[in-house]
Formats: C-alpha cells, sequence, structure tokens
C-alpha cells in the first residue's frame, strides 16, 4: 500500500490578492489574464502602484502556488499528499510552512531554511472574474532537485508536477529528476501546463517533460491549443492523443473533457456566477487526482473536479474551506 496518494513538486508562494478594474491593468502595463514574472524591484513598484498610488487594499492574504493548491485539495478531500517546495527563513517562510502544516501535508520542509525571500504572487482580479498574476519568486526560483524527496515519492500512488518549474532552470531540473524516479517506481506521472504564457515561453521544455513521459495532462483550452497547433477542442483532443497516454481540457463554464486513454467523456460546466477564478485549475486537478486515487473512473473525477471549481469561483480566493470541500461530497 502506497503511503502518499499525490506527490506534488512546485513553487511555494504566499498570495495576495486586489480587486481592480481594466484601468489599472492598462496603467500598470500588465496583460490582462495572463501570468507575469517580475523581479523583486518590480514587486515592490506593484505594491506601491496598487496600495499608495490607486489606494487598493488586499483582499486576502494566503498560502499559495499552484501545485500547493492542488496539494491543499487533494488533502482536504481526504488523500494523503506530499509536497516539495522550497521558502526562505523569513517570516513569510514560516507562515507557508504552519499553512502546509495545517492543511495535513508532509513536505520537505524543516525551520533549518535558507536566508533569502519567500516568493510572492500578486493576483490582480476584474469585475469579469479574470485574474491577472505577476509572480516574483524569490527563493522558489532556485526549487532543485535537492528539495526531492525520493523515499515518499517512490511510495506515492501519482506525481504531480507544476508546469511553472518550467521556467526555473534548477526547477526544470528538480522536475526532470522527479519524472525519472517516478518512471523508474512505476508511478504515474501528471502534469499541468499551468499557463498559456509558460507553454509559449517554455515549449521545448514542456516537450522534454512530455517525451519523458507523461501519464496524464492537465490543461485548459488556450494551453492546449498553444502545445498541439490545433484550434478547435475536438482538434486539440485528436493532437494530445498522440502526445501523452490520458489528458484533461478544461474549457472554463462549458465544462471539461477527459481521455482515459480509451474513452472521451465530457463533463458540462456547473452554472455558477463566477467572481474570481483564480486557482479554478489548480483546484479541479487536486479533486480529479483524488477520484483516481479512490478508483474512481475519468468520469466521475470530472464530474467532482468541475463541481470543485465551480465552488471556488463563486468567491475570492485560490482555495476551499473544509466546509466548502466537505459540502461538495454531500
Amino acid at each position: 500500500m502506497k503511503k502518499y496518494d499525490v506527490y506534488g513538486i512546485g513553487n511555494a508562494l504566499v498570495d495576495t490578492e486586489y480587486e481592480v478594474d481594466d484601468a489599472f491593468l492598462d496603467h500598470a502595463k500588465l496583460p490582462k489574464g495572463i501570468m507575469t514574472l517580475i523581479e523583486e524591484d518590480d514587486r515592490k513598484r506593484l505594491i506601491r502602484l496598487l496600495e499608495h498610488e490607486h489606494e487598493h487594499l488586499a483582499v486576502k492574504q494566503a498560502g499559495g502556488g499552484s501545485a500547493a493548491n492542488t496539494m491543499v485539495i487533494a488533502s482536504q478531500l481526504g488523500s494523503q499528499a506530499f509536497y516539495s517546495c522550497k521558502v526562505a527563513n523569513d517570516p513569510t517562510g514560516d507562515f507557508f510552512v504552519k499553512d502546509l502544516n495545517h492543511a495535513g501535508i508532509d513536505t520537505n520542509l524543516s525551520d533549518e531554511r535558507e536566508q533569502g525571500a519567500t516568493g510572492q504572487c500578486i493576483s490582480m482580479v476584474t469585475p469579469d472574474a479574470e485574474r491577472t498574476m505577476t509572480t516574483c519568486l524569490g527563493i522558489t526560483n532556485f526549487l532543485s532537485p535537492n528539495e526531492l524527496n525520493p523515499d515518499a515519492l517512490k511510495h506515492s500512488s501519482y506525481l504531480y508536477i507544476e508546469g511553472y518549474l518550467v521556467s526555473s532552470t534548477t526547477g526544470f531540473q528538480a522536475a526532470l529528476e522527479a519524472q525519472e524516479i517516478a518512471r523508474t517506481s512505476s508511478v504515474p506521472v501528471s502534469l499541468t501546463l499551468s499557463d498559456p504564457a509558460m507553454v509559449e515561453n517554455f515549449k521545448a521544455n514542456y516537450e522534454q517533460l512530455l517525451n519523458g513521459g507523461v501519464d496524464l495532462l492537465f490543461c485548459n483550452h488556450d494551453e492546449a491549443r498553444l502545445l498541439t497547433g490545433a484550434e478547435s477542442v475536438e482538434d486539440c483532443v485528436a493532437g494530445l492523443k498522440d502526445i501523452c497516454k490520458s489528458f484533461v481540457i478544461t474549457c472554463g463554464k462549458d465544462g471539461s473533457v477527459a481521455f482515459d486513454g480509451q474513452e472521451l467523456t465530457t463533463a458540462a460546466g456547473v452554472p455558477t456566477k463566477a467572481v474570481d477564478t483564480t486557482g479554478a485549475g489548480d483546484i479541479f486537478a487536486g479533486a480529479f487526482l483524488h477520484c483516481l486515487c479512490r478508483g474512481l473512473t475519468f468520469s466521475e473525477a470530472n464530474e467532482l473536479a468541475n463541481k470543485s471549481a465551480s465552488t471556488l469561483v463563486e468567491r475570492f480566493g485560490a482555495r476551499l474551506t473544509q466546509e466548502e470541500v466537505d459540502g461538495l461530497l454531500k
């Protein structure tokens, strides 16, 4: 019997969310709906622009990072999760460690951590519920194979790789090594493409991971288009069948399609009033993996994952409360 259901590897960030309008994004010269990597000086300037020049107050601050969000929802649903990441020996890092511990997630992190700055993601949400993110990676940009726990990975039911790691030299190496450990230990590999900008700018790195063997790919329609060169969902499905064994394409309010290697299933979108799409893909993947680890079908996983993501976008924040998760299972 496996010790862990899902072993995740990805960035460790503290999320800070603001409500803004399109005019602010234009003023800040930020591409709407896209994640932009920034440096520390840019982060400080953006905070100053948000809070002092335009008087936007933070709506919420919470532990984040794409794959971390995925591990949290999996744990909330009842799966055992392990997360490999990197934070600094600073108050923000302390907050992140306590946050994971509170969620019941095992990790490589300890009280003895390197000096530096823990990463931060600034998420700006417009009235149409679109989220525009800027990420200052800080020390998480130097996530490396040293942060892996091979024994925990070997005793997991699934490996989950955060696609954002393709933008970091050492992070990409950690992803490749984790993939190799999983392959030699017969642990299925799942990968999320994470963001259209990542696929557009680091496609060669994604292709290297996919060529190394990916059992389950998570992506949205925009990411699938960029990866396959196709346009319609149907054509993207045909293209992805040549790339990986199984996959899921999320299509926002239109639901999702999932291919388990033999059969293609669809799940209709759950009617909802979206106010913030931050973390929807992360929550979808965590709920989907939890279902697979419980022996459920792709069709069943697709239904719960859509329901989970739809619940998330009805409010601000990239994670659900335990009470909200419990409600999904009723």
